[in-house]
């Protein structure tokens, strides 16, 4: 039994299918009950059980009380996964402070009330895993995007925390993140938004089905403290940790164009889904899909490597290794050849 929280919409509504299309029963928690009914709808389509739970994931009662109807309903609580968010987009000194604090509400503490809820049902049992949907923003701020970065550096602080006390007890339960890059979700036409222009996603963007089945793949392979999806969010993740103070220039100089495209919001683009969901009224479903299909790439060889490192690593071991030798060899027959010509 599996918990998708954001299931109405992008990362986490292409997840909730995934789990649903091996089988899976799986309890979908959003806001938006336009969203919530066609993602349900499209779970058991692809083979799975379905349970769409309307709830806010910052208020910390009523996502408890969802996780114990998921119980009631669809038997023992097996994975949790953590997707839901919301954000603005802004410079920071045009953001609000009631701004702020909405986007750690439902982007950093709903990941705190879902894990709690979850860890209330794992840990007696001393079995589960918690999967949080991360960002390579989560280890890396980028300009217009200071409450979103902020939130997910916090997730990933909290998820250090955790995987560290889960050890220290010896807990079967284990935690994992998913650090992932630029997705065509349909975020970008609905946050909220006071940049002169409509955000994008920074390319190369993904498709949803790749954050989808890292997720997946994360839940079943919950040994490893997380997971880099996509070849930017290596390049990201190692440039900040060896050159940030260059990236941190690179990110001014093309950090605003990147992330803006030349079309101009429309007022309810500007309002944002930050206080009431974006499917609010009928017809208003945004699926799992945005406006980037056209360049988004629905595969990957970095994912599948993300997935296969230990695998891939003996390979390169031994590449190494068979260079070793051959170069050895090769300093042994020039140096030879040398002493043949010069004896002396």
């Amino acid at each position: 039994m599996v918990v998708v929280t954001g299931a109405s919409a992008g990362v986490g509504r292409a997840a909730a299918r995934a789990f649903g299309a091996r089988g899976d029963a799986v309890a979908l928690l959003a806001r938006g009950e336009e969203g919530l009914e066609r993602a349900t709808a499209e779970v058991r389509d692809a083979g799975g059980e379905a349970l769409p739970l309307p709830v806010d994931v910052a208020d910390a009662a009523a996502v408890d009380e969802a996780a114990a109807r998921a119980e009631r309903e669809l038997g023992p609580l097996d994975v949790w996964v953590n997707a839901a968010f919301s954000t603005v987009f802004s410079p920071v000194s045009e953001a609000t402070p009631e701004e702020f604090r909405r986007t750690a509400e439902v982007t950093y503490l709903g990941t705190v009330h879902g894990t709690m809820a979850a860890l209330r049902r794992m840990l007696p049992r001393d079995r589960g895993t918690v999967v949080q949907a991360g960002s390579a923003l989560a280890y890396r701020g980028v300009p217009l995007q200071a409450a979103y970065c902020a939130a997910k550096h916090a997730v990933q602080g909290f998820h250090e925390s955790l995987r560290c006390e889960l050890l220290h007890e010896r807990s079967r339960v284990r935690t994992t993140m998913v650090q992932l890059p630029g997705l065509d979700t349909p975020q970008f036409g609905w946050v909220r938004n006071h940049l002169p222009r409509v955000p994008r996603p920074v390319p190369p963007v993904y498709a949803p089905e790749v954050a989808a089945r890292a997720l997946v793949f994360a839940a079943d392979h919950p040994r490893r403290r997380e997971f880099w999806i996509g070849g930017s969010t290596v390049a990201t993740l190692l440039g900040d940790r060896f050159a940030p103070g260059l990236l941190d220039r690179y990110l001014a100089r093309t950090g605003y164009g990147t992330q803006q495209t030349d079309a101009v919001p429309s007022p309810a683009q500007r309002e944002g889904n930050l206080w009431r969901p974006a499917d609010a009224e009928p017809g208003q479903d945004h699926g799992a899909h945005g406006a980037f299909g056209g360049e988004a790439h629905r595969h990957g060889a970095q994912p599948l490597a993300s997935r296969h490192h230990a695998l891939l690593a003996v390979a390169a071991c031994g590449a190494a290794g068979g260079a070793a030798v051959g170069g050895r060899a090769l300093v042994r027959g020039l140096l030879r050849r040398r002493a043949a010509v010069h004896p002396g």
